[in-house]
């Protein structure tokens, strides 16, 4: 059974199209990331996916309902967490745990239980009768979760829910996204972390409002077009001015003080140290390395950029 079901999905606001031609998947109790950079149309499509805006055209059934016809379900029965963590800052944990069980409709006589519960989830034992205001970030950002599943939703949509929280508060932020999804628990998450895209079943790369690639992250690393050169100079600028555009180059980027090239393949090696030699630039290391979902994205949109090609297809994938 699949929790989302996205077909053709267009969300146009006169001739700007935010959200163009999206179709993917989401099966019950996996991790979907939708990964892009700002202003790729990742926030625009979970809107539509939560009902709060209509598509322009194309069908997206979420939980068995269509967002169109029946937006309502939909909002009663997801869990949604942004990144400005929608909090009230004069109320206490507990009051707002509270607060959004009583709005999602949880029984009176399960509040109390489900507050204990989700205080004890989010780590915030100790800090429970605190005001909101006074709470770190990685802790406001655990209690924002704890409220967005207080009704036990078995879809939960977390759009840039990790923005500004510090690396260490994020893996523990996926470590309970982990065990909500070991549950039967479906998520989408928006990010523009590559990092984070590791922890999802499966990334749909977003760019430009469309989706320039759509599979598990092991799979789009692996079949990245060409060879990743990871290369050690005297000089990283001038390599990728010098390079950029050459026969057989498909992508450059500059990582600190190392350069990346995707090349088409490992004949170009050759063109491009001779390329370099004949500019005196001086190689310190040379190598051929696995490639990083960032450059499986930058080497996307290049080829995006290049092409009207459609999307990778999506992987058939079996339920463990």
């Amino acid at each position: 059974m699949n929790s989302v079901e996205v077909n053709h999905l267009t969300r146009n606001f006169n001739d700007f199209f935010a959200v163009n031609d999206l179709s993917f998947y989401i099966p019950q109790g996996e991790i979907f990331g939708l990964l892009g950079p700002n202003g790729a149309g990742k926030t625009t499509t979970i809107r539509v996916l939560c009902g709060i805006m209509l598509p322009s055209s194309g069908s997206v059934n979420v939980l068995g309902y269509d967002v169109t016809r029946n937006p309502n379900e939909v909002k009663s029965r997801i869990g949604y967490m942004s990144q400005k963590f929608s909090l009230y800052n004069d109320l206490t944990p507990v009051e707002n745990i509270t607060f959004y069980a009583s709005i999602y409709g949880v029984p009176k006589k399960d509040r109390a239980d489900r507050v204990k519960e989700l205080i004890k989830m989010a780590d915030l034992s100790g800090h429970e009768r605190q005001l909101t205001r006074n709470l770190s970030g990685a802790w406001r950002q655990r209690l924002a979760l704890a409220c967005a599943i207080v009704h036990r939703p078995s879809m939960i949509f977390l759009d840039e829910a990790t923005a500004g929280v510090d690396p260490v508060s994020r893996r523990e932020f996926w470590d309970l996204i982990y065990d909500l999804a070991s549950e039967g628990v479906s998520v989408l998450a928006t990010t523009h972390y590559m990092d984070e895209a590791e922890y999802c079943n499966t990334i749909g790369m977003m760019y430009q409002g469309k989706l320039v690639a759509l599979a598990s992250p092991e799979t789009l690393k692996n079949n990245l077009p060409g060879v990743l050169v990871q290369l050690e100079c005297d000089r990283p600028g001038d390599v990728v001015k010098l390079v950029s555009g050459q026969d057989g180059v498909i992508n450059t980027t500059i990582h600190g003080a190392l350069v990346h090239l995707t090349l088409k393949d490992a004949s170009v090696e050759t063109l491009v140290k001779e390329t370099l030699a004949h500019a005196k630039i001086k190689i310190k290391a040379w190598e051929v390395i696995q490639p990083s979902l960032e450059d499986v994205f930058l080497t996307m949109v290049s080829e995006q950029l290049s092409t009207t090609e459609t999307p990778v297809k999506q992987e058939k994938r079996r339920k463990a």
